[in-house]
């Protein structure tokens, strides 16, 4: 297509490049390479730094500085749109004339091109809420724009996200529920021991969409029993979701090589390119990811057929997120245990000082023989590009995040991690993001049951003065 291609672009035919379509226009980009582009724009598409403390990918909703007037942009003013990438374009004298916007993330980077009828953005219109669809209904009908009157916004930098969590599963009946556990446990204590049902979900995702989360995630928490392949509703609830719902969208739970009962063989990549399909920005990985770093720990060989190497290989690693779930094992000492320990604020039940992070698997049932410190500086190595950071200890008790352990974990990585189990209140989400690194919040059963509105998070926290998304 690449001939057809820069025909059209040249004849100044109208034209609308997204994120690695944007990228594709520079001469050449050093992703997987060096690898030639196009070269209708000059310059060479390069790696983040993240050696200057910026985290590696850049995830997340950021501001725009427009350089000039670029008619798909009108609508934006000082409002956050969605970037999700590793690599980018700068700006130089020799493509200025390209320039329509930057974004400043440790540098400024080119966030948008524009000359004639050419337009091509790094961010993601598609997943960037109202605002994002303004760009694409300007790019369509570019002759019925009104007057120029954008929202007013307080975009400045890269604001912190608040991410709403929907535990999905088959309730006794059939049927696909949003549940909400306790220490992972689902089930009512009554005498009929029923799943907890907080609602349907494709409409839940759609009115957290509505109320303002930055992305929605849903978690298969019975992925891991069963045929992900098999699970239509699963795929279903994605496709009906996506058709609504225009921030990203995350999905867990099964994500590793089955073989069916007829025998057929199906790799992790074919289960995640399934979700993909049927309207995932993002697949979480869990237990897999256990076993994945067990094994690189122990042979010191990375083989590329993890199902987190072969998808972050294939889809990016921005793509991947790995999710963790520890509980907290106290010990009486740093020497005592091969892992890496903190020292607790409270001493443990016996009076120890010190405690480390046991990573678990299948739903927290199974403990494992690796920290979550360790676990972390592994996936980020193998692949993963964002940390989902539980706490078994902390779910569903409503007494905020476990500090000491996001602390822990988001200083000893480069990527972005997500605080999530134990928010019950506006204050625990300003807590995590002044106490800690982390890159986002993640909450579910206080949203669920309209405990704490996403709005009345947001509120508080541009009251804190931490920058969200408004």
């Amino acid at each position: 297509m690449a001939e057809a291609l820069c025909t059209h672009i040249e004849n100044d035919r109208p034209f609308l490049g997204i994120c690695l379509g944007l990228q594709l226009l520079f001469d050449s980009s050093e992703e997987n390479g060096p690898v030639n582009g196009l070269g209708l724009i000059p310059g060479v598409v390069g790696r983040f730094n993240s050696l200057n403390g910026f985290r590696v990918p850049h995830i997340g909703w950021n501001a725009l500085q427009i350089a000039k007037d670029s008619e798909i942009l009108d609508d934006i003013g000082d409002r956050h749109v969605y970037f999700v990438h590793s690599y980018r374009a700068m700006p130089s004298n020799d493509n200025k004339e390209w320039v329509s916007s930057t974004c400043n993330y440790g540098d400024d980077f080119i966030a948008s091109i524009r000359r004639g009828n050419v337009h091509a953005v790094q961010f993601h219109p598609e997943k960037s809420g109202d605002v994002g669809l303004s760009v694409l209904r300007r790019f369509l009908n570019p002759k019925s724009q009104g007057s120029k009157k954008p929202t007013q916004g307080k975009a400045s930098k890269l604001a912190k996200r608040v991410i709403a969590c929907l535990d999905v599963r088959t309730n006794d009946k059939g049927d696909l529920v949003v549940t909400k556990g306790d220490q992972y446990d689902v089930r009512e204590q009554t005498k009929e021991n029923e799943v907890r049902n907080l609602g349907k979900p494709v409409e839940l995702a759609g009115q957290y969409y509505q109320d303002g989360a930055d992305e929605v995630s849903f978690l298969n928490i019975t992925g891991f029993r069963d045929f992900p392949l098999g699970d239509l509703p699963m795929l279903q609830v994605l496709r009906h979701t996506s058709e609504n719902v225009f921030v990203p969208l995350t999905v867990g739970g099964g994500i590793r090589d089955f073989t069916d009962a007829n025998g057929r063989y199906y790799s992790s990549l074919e289960v995640a390119s399934e979700y993909f399909r049927s309207g995932a920005d993002k697949i979480s990985i869990g237990s897999d990811a256990v076993y994945a770093a067990e094994e690189y720990i122990k042979t010191k060989v990375k083989t590329g057929k993890s199902s987190l190497e072969q998808i972050s290989k294939v889809y990016g690693n921005q793509a991947v997120v790995v999710s963790i779930d520890p509980r907290r094992v106290y010990v009486q000492g740093p020497n005592d245990v091969q892992f890496k320990t903190i020292r607790v604020p409270k001493p443990g039940p016996n009076g120890e000082e010190y405690a480390w992070y046991q990573c678990t698997v299948n739903g927290g049932r199974e403990g494992r023989s690796i920290g979550a410190y360790e676990l972390a500086k592994v996936v980020e190595e193998l692949g993963a590009g964002e940390i989902l950071l539980n706490c078994i200890d902390c779910d569903g008790q409503g007494k905020g995040f476990d500090i000491d352990l996001i602390k822990l974990i988001s200083d000893a990585v480069s990527i972005p991690v997500i605080a999530s189990s134990g928010a019950g209140a506006v204050e625990h989400f300003s807590e995590v993001f002044m106490k800690t690194n982390a890159s986002a919040a993640l909450a579910a059963g206080i949203f669920h049951r309209k405990e704490v509105p996403i709005q009345s998070v947001k509120a508080h926290l541009l009251k804190e003065g931490i920058e969200v998304r408004i």
